[in-house]
């Protein structure tokens, strides 16, 4: 099991993130069943963790429905990951107040970092005294 973190850019793909439990990766990477995706975007204008989730699967583009492919490949994702559990952070935890503070990856640097079982650990804990975890429907 690996694990990473993935930025979102806009608030409309945030939303959509959460409401359909995929995200559209531009990164490459070999994503796996069971690994963890931490989910940062820019919250009162710092990032901020506003969820995480388990992979149920990544879809590559190729084996998508037409239109699908075709928007990936207009936006320069590789596919789709589809989570098996998905959670929301209420209210986002900053970056800053996470051990992620000591990493020299900021900003979109963050989007694709690879973490170890340590760093998951040490989020999770931050995150369940500072926030509230509610699963994505």
């Amino acid at each position: 099991m690996k694990s990473y973190i993935l930025r979102i850019v806009k608030k409309e793909w945030c939303r959509q993130v959460f409401s359909t439990k995929r995200y559209f990766p531009g990164v490459p990477r070999r994503w796996n069943s069971g690994d963890i995706v931490f989910l940062v975007h820019k919250t009162e204008e710092v990032d901020s963790l506003v969820g995480y989730g388990i992979i149920k699967e990544f879809v590559e583009k190729k084996e998508l429905p037409e239109d699908e492919r075709r928007i990936c490949e207009e936006m320069r994702w590789r596919g789709i990951l589809i989570f098996n559990k998905l959670y929301r952070i209420d209210p986002p935890v900053p970056v800053k107040d996470t051990i992620l503070s000591a990493v020299e990856a900021r900003g979109k640097y963050l989007h694709g970092y690879p973490l170890t079982d340590e760093q998951v650990k040490s989020i999770l804990r931050a995150v369940k005294a500072k926030a509230s975890l509610r699963e994505a429907k």
